[in-house]
């Protein structure tokens, strides 16, 4: 049965709440790929649900097909990390006879994600990235000479769980010295993975600000809002569990400029995030640009900026929500990773509790509870003994 044409076409997601709140938000119904008992799964935004325990890409690849044909309208497809991002791009001819797709070029989304290409790309547009040389830990060989300042940081080319082994929930590892990498290449040559070997910027990650962007297929800047990190966990070179909004014409203006310069250089289309950090003078490195959607677009909607509502109108032929400047200080956060974050840094329970109460992004949300409650209440059924949990299914 063919569904999604009342209200017009679905969303299609491939990523978790963060990415469909913003469209429910907007009043966008989704259908989620993913888990039979996972949060999104449960979502009272979610219309549909795409069964996927995990598996092969062409496997994905196939059952998002079959998904796609079914529907009187083509639904919008979004995905939120990278080997997704990979998987629709490379796919796109295919996909497209089924879904609406926003998509930069796809050569430049293969070198955007992959590290050493995207800083040959940098360097040669000469866009302010910091030094960077690329490593190969082969068996039987030696930590090379690197021609960088020290501290470096070594980070693998794209997210892979092959570095977890090394580095557990950390993005990247510092080394103050050239011993430091000779004693660390030992431990990289079994991953089997290339890394790159980065002049560190210094200071803490409150330091990374970033630009989030949709850019229409004319090229133009349809929407933007710019942030900045709170908290990470682990706090050095970790995962962000809480953001705020900045002034987009106050302290965040000279890095949606800077975005906005090398976003016309490099041709961008869709939606990216551009990683900067500011060097205790000032200035402004690039880190790295993310071409798809993010948990950033969460935050991005409560404070007044939807992307992806914007990008459904457009491929949906449908007005764009009405112009807007992102509200400065509003606030995301993983509640059970930022507790952990928070508690690392000495912020006492007392006052994170406060912050949390104030924090107007989070997954966890009185009008939406089932994303947190379901998944919950199943496991507790489940440890029941069977007459008892039976009982419970059969209540009205």
């Amino acid at each position: 049965m063919k569904s999604g044409s009342k209200a017009g076409p679905l969303a299609c997601v491939l990523g978790d709440m963060d990415l469909v709140r913003p469209l429910g938000l907007a009043g966008i119904r989704c259908a989620v790929v993913g888990p039979m008992g996972g949060a999104t799964a449960h979502s009272r935004f979610t219309e549909r649900l795409i069964p996927w325990e995990g598996g092969n890409e062409g496997a994905l690849v196939d059952r998002l097909l079959r998904f796609g044909a079914a529907q009187a309208d083509k639904p919008v497809l979004y995905m939120e990390e990278d080997a997704q991002l990979l998987m629709v791009s490379r796919h796109r001819d295919r996909l497209a006879a089924v879904f609406r797709l926003a998509l930069a070029d796809a050569d430049l989304v293969e070198t955007l994600v992959d590290k050493g290409r995207f800083q040959a790309m940098a360097e040669r547009l000469d866009l302010p990235v910091p030094r960077t040389r690329r490593l190969r830990p082969l068996p039987g060989s030696e930590a090379p000479d690197l021609d960088l300042r020290f501290p470096i940081i070594v980070k693998p080319l794209t997210r892979r769980p092959p570095w977890d082994e090394i580095e557990g929930m950390g993005k990247a590892i510092r080394l103050d010295g050239p011993e430091k990498l000779r004693t660390l290449w030992p431990r990289l040559i079994p991953v089997g993975i290339e890394l790159l070997a980065q002049e560190l910027v210094p200071g803490p990650e409150t330091r990374i600000e970033s630009h989030h962007v949709y850019i229409d297929a004319d090229g133009t800047v349809a929407g933007e809002f710019t942030g900045r990190k709170i908290r990470t966990y682990p706090a050095d070179y970790g995962h962000s569990t809480a953001l705020t909004i900045t002034d987009i014409d106050g302290e965040g203006a000279d890095v949606a400029a800077s975005a906005r310069e090398i976003a016309a250089k490099i041709g961008l289309r869709g939606v990216a995030k551009f990683d900067f950090k500011r060097n205790p003078d000032g200035r402004l490195h690039l880190l790295e640009i993310n071409p798809r959607f993010n948990l950033w677009h969460h935050l991005g909607a409560v404070a007044g900026v939807n992307l992806p509502a914007m990008v459904q109108a457009d491929l949906t032929g449908r007005p764009r929500p009405a112009p807007a400047k992102a509200r400065p200080g509003a606030c995301w956060c993983h509640i059970s990773k930022d507790r952990l974050a928070a508690r690392d840094s000495g912020l006492s329970a007392a006052r994170w509790l406060a912050w949390v109460a104030r924090c107007e992004a989070k997954a966890i949300t009185p009008d939406d509870p089932m994303p947190f409650l379901r998944p919950k209440l199943e496991r507790l059924l489940a440890r029941m003994p069977g007459g008892m949990r039976a009982a419970r299914l059969a209540k009205p």
